[in-house]
């Protein structure tokens, strides 16, 4: 079995030849970010995540991690890589030099997020709940909370968290009890208890910076009357060193389906010291800037389960011998053919293909988006943030479910061998389950969609990407290489839109019509920006060989790959269009003591 690479072809056809990140980087003045330092970037980074993340991977998963009084120890190894990662500067990579960072575009980070997830997801989860910190200091902190608590987040020494959810609140945040009492010296006392926390508690870094959702005393009720506040595990020192242990403290760990190698804690805060971010009962607001990292990093955890599950079936499909072609023995001095021959097996591994893919080039022209809201004109931010608002709730929901249905492909392809825990495959798929569930189940992400950004927009957000998609075929339309392509895309975006008002019209008579339509609509959406994708990825291959470019074999298989998609994956977007126009009443009629007799 070989061990999992880094797809860098893949990842530079996506960057390069598809998005065009060298003039995306050069106008946008990020001129440190050479194509020289960014290959030698991807490949070093590479060297580490195969050499270091992906063996301790299975190590994570049995070995799971350790309570005791209040403390967490990690599996074997982590704690070493993770200094390595910290000691190579991997933190700082693509964060303000004013804090410590290497200016770097946010896109580059995502890239090498994208190589530590696929070789190691539960590793990665602690530096990765970091950026989120991160960015939610940066953008709301004061400048003494950055100097004290940013900083030592760019270096890596002191990691973050989250802290949202509780026993009897999840996605109802308005909802959540925890108490901040106002101290004297200005801060504010922290009462109550998180759940699912993940990183919350592990002997990786010498400090852990919360990010928690709390009350005030005399705040509104329901979500305007929330609070955001940092609270690190160990008080800060004048000098920047770590003081006395703070009131915050880990009751157990979760037992988990999957991503054992992670801590999902529960912590208790008993009057844990706490400072507050933004203005009073403004914290949802300052929350979501934590929340759209982590639901495009989650959408990247989806990538990462297809890739790696591709990657391993595989090889394991070469190598498998099984009965024999239909159309004659393809390995006739053996026993059997390799079922990589067998017409079902290439239709798993295909799929897993054009998602892993298709999903490379949706994450980085999200990443792109980012790159433009940190440097981009006044015109540009606002466009970057109307395209990044409309993707991410696809990119999340979309990448995660095909993520996850993938990795379930690819353990399938192992047949029986793929549920015995040695091959990896169904370690796999119980890490990946987690994907479409935490920061935003697939409802909630396809309810924000429909709901908020498409129908609240008037449509205005779904719009600006469908008239992009219109601007492409109207540029290839005499381009009778992209015909397969053009025509059915051009059908598509058209449905779209009529699909859309569609439900508007019917959500006026009957608000649970958006309910209704919502995951149907998301899908819709996911196939149909992937289906925008994967032309233009046909484009840019069938010029390649048009103009005579070396590696025709890649090209080939881009095509390949596209003709694939357009043909056996696109059709599953009739049925979801069906099935939101079929309305709410097939859903809501049944009384709810009638489900079950």
């Amino acid at each position: 079995m070989a061990d999992i690479k880094i797809p860098l072809r893949d990842m530079r056809f996506a960057m390069r030849e598809l998005l065009d990140w060298d003039k995306h980087y050069e106008s946008l003045g990020y001129e440190e970010a050479t194509p020289d330092l960014v290959d030698a970037i991807l490949e070093e980074g590479a060297k580490f995540c195969e050499n270091v993340l992906a063996p301790l991977n299975q190590v994570g998963d049995q070995q799971g991690c350790t309570w005791k009084d209040g403390e967490v120890f990690t599996p074997e190894g982590f704690k070493e890589a993770y200094q390595q990662f910290v000691e190579a500067g991997w933190p700082s990579l693509a964060h303000d030099p004013v804090h410590g960072g290497q200016g770097l575009p946010p896109s580059l980070g995502t890239l090498m997020s994208e190589m530590v997830g696929t070789t190691n997801w539960s590793w990665g989860m602690y530096p990765g709940l970091s950026h989120g910190a991160m960015n939610t200091l940066e953008a709301h902190g004061t400048d003494e909370q950055k100097e004290t608590y940013l900083t030592k987040l760019v270096e890596g020494s002191w990691t973050g968290t989250m802290c949202l959810t509780e026993p009897h609140c999840g996605t109802d945040l308005g909802m959540l009890r925890t108490k901040a009492e106002p101290n004297d010296d200005g801060s504010y006392a922290i009462t109550g208890t998180k759940i699912f926390i993940s990183a919350g508690e592990h002997d990786m870094a010498e400090n852990i910076v919360h990010i928690v959702l709390a009350r005030l005393p005399d705040a509104p009720a329901g979500t305007k009357g929330i609070s955001l506040f940092i609270v690190p595990k160990f008080l800060p020192e004048a000098d920047g060193s770590v003081g006395e242990r703070n009131g915050v403290v880990c009751g157990s760990l979760e037992h988990k389906m999957g991503i054992h190698g992670n801590a999902t804690a529960v912590l208790n805060f008993d009057g844990a010291k706490g400072f507050l971010i933004g203005p009073p009962n403004k914290g949802l607001n300052c929350m979501f800037t934590f929340m759209n990292t982590a639901r495009l990093g989650t959408a990247l955890q989806g990538l990462a389960h297809a890739e790696a599950g591709f990657q391993k079936s595989l090889a394991y499909a070469k190598d498998r011998l099984q009965m024999r072609s239909l159309s004659g023995p393809k390995n006739p001095d053996g026993p059997a053919d390799p079922i990589i021959v067998h017409p079902d097996v290439r239709r798993m591994l295909l799929t897993q293909k054009a998602f892993a893919e298709g999903g490379r080039m949706l994450i980085l022209l999200c990443s792109q988006q980012v790159d433009r809201l940190q440097k981009g004109s006044d015109e540009d931010k606002k466009d970057a943030d109307d395209l990044l608002a409309f993707l991410t709730p696809i990119a999340k929901a979309f990448l995660t479910e095909t993520g996850l249905e993938s990795a379930n492909l690819g353990m399938q392809c192992f047949g029986g061998h793929g549920y015995i825990a040695e091959w990896g495959m169904e370690q796999n798929v119980r890490d990946a389950r987690i994907s479409t569930i935490y920061e935003g189940t697939t409802g909630v992400q396809a309810l924000d969609l429909l709901g908020r950004k498409v129908l609240m927009s008037q449509g205005e957000l779904l719009r600006k990407f469908t008239k992009v998609v219109h601007k492409f075929c109207q540029a290839e339309i005499d381009n009778e290489a992209l015909a397969p392509y053009v025509t059915k895309l051009q059908e598509l975006n058209k449905q779209w839109g009529d699909l859309t008002l569609h439900v508007g019209a019917k959500a006026m008579e009957n608000p649970d019509e958006v309910g209704a339509a919502s995951v149907d609509y998301l899908m819709f959406s996911g196939y149909a920006v992937q289906a925008y994708l994967w032309a233009r990825a046909a484009k840019v291959a069938n010029d390649k060989l048009a103009e005579g470019a070396g590696e025709a074999d890649f090209y080939r298989a881009k095509l390949a790959t596209a003709r694939f998609y357009f043909d056996r994956i696109l059709p599953r977007t009739a049925s979801h269009a069906a099935a939101m126009q079929s309305g709410a009443g097939n859903l809501m009629d049944l009384d709810a003591e009638h489900f079950a007799f």
